[in-house]
């Protein structure tokens, strides 16, 4: 079996979404985020100090989750469609006056309210 990748029609679909969710992310638009995930108990997202089970625990964190100094720089972006309704989102990012790097990636999946985010992994590189 073969599947398509980066066909440029989902890949423009998916840029798009994770465009609308990093503004979100940076502005603290907490109804955006919550939209973008996956509502469903088997949603995960790992962050850099939690793992989260569940869209009830994801929307809890986010809730709770200080809306200051958001503001990042995302570098070496990748996203890899396969097929029509499934993408990956690799990127590294900034946050002004911080020399550390992060790493994001997620999961992303076509449902019928559109394309959310089904997985979500958040890491920090070591300094030096």
């Amino acid at each position: 079996m073969s599947m398509e990748l980066d066909l440029p029609e989902v890949v423009a679909e998916v840029h798009a979404a994770f465009e609308e969710y990093e503004n979100a992310l940076v502005n603290n638009d907490v109804a955006v985020l919550d939209r973008l995930f996956w509502e469903d108990s088997r949603v995960v997202r790992y962050g850099a100090g939690e793992n989260l089970y569940g869209y009830d625990q994801i929307q809890a964190f986010r809730a709770a989750r200080p809306g200051n100094n958001l503001a990042r720089t995302l570098h070496n972006t990748r996203i890899t469609t396969h097929g029509r309704d499934l993408a990956t989102v690799w990127t590294e990012f900034t946050r002004p006056g911080n020399s550390r790097t992060g790493r994001q990636s997620q999961v992303w999946a076509r449902r019928p309210e559109g394309w959310r985010v089904v997985a979500a992994h958040v890491s920090f590189m070591d300094e030096g």
